[in-house]
């Protein structure tokens, strides 16, 4: 498979107005969420992990108790990636739910 390359600026920008609660910080897609308790915050990181396994990217995360952060950056590309986007907009979606 053909792994992506860094997008510019631009596009990343233009990614972030859809979606809400993410920003850039340190070269990376940035977002803390925050769960009533640790059950939920490890169901989100469950779920989420299944995605990232199928897109074959993982992401930068930590959780203590009910609050996950999450940062995601495509190493092997050097910046953020179409990937980083096609991740964060369904970590979102679970999230809204």
């Amino acid at each position: 498979m053909t792994r992506p390359k860094a997008l510019a600026a631009s596009r990343i920008d233009a990614a972030l107005a859809e979606l809400p609660g993410w920003s850039v910080a340190n070269g990376k897609l940035h977002r803390e969420l925050k769960f009533p308790n640790f059950q939920q915050a490890f169901a989100f990181m469950a779920e989420a992990a299944l995605h990232a396994e199928k897109l074959d990217h993982h992401p930068e995360w930590s959780n203590v108790y009910g609050r996950v952060v999450v940062d995601l950056v495509t190493h092997d590309a050097g910046g953020i990636t179409e990937l980083d986007l096609e991740l964060a907009k369904r970590m979102s979606a679970i999230f809204a739910r």
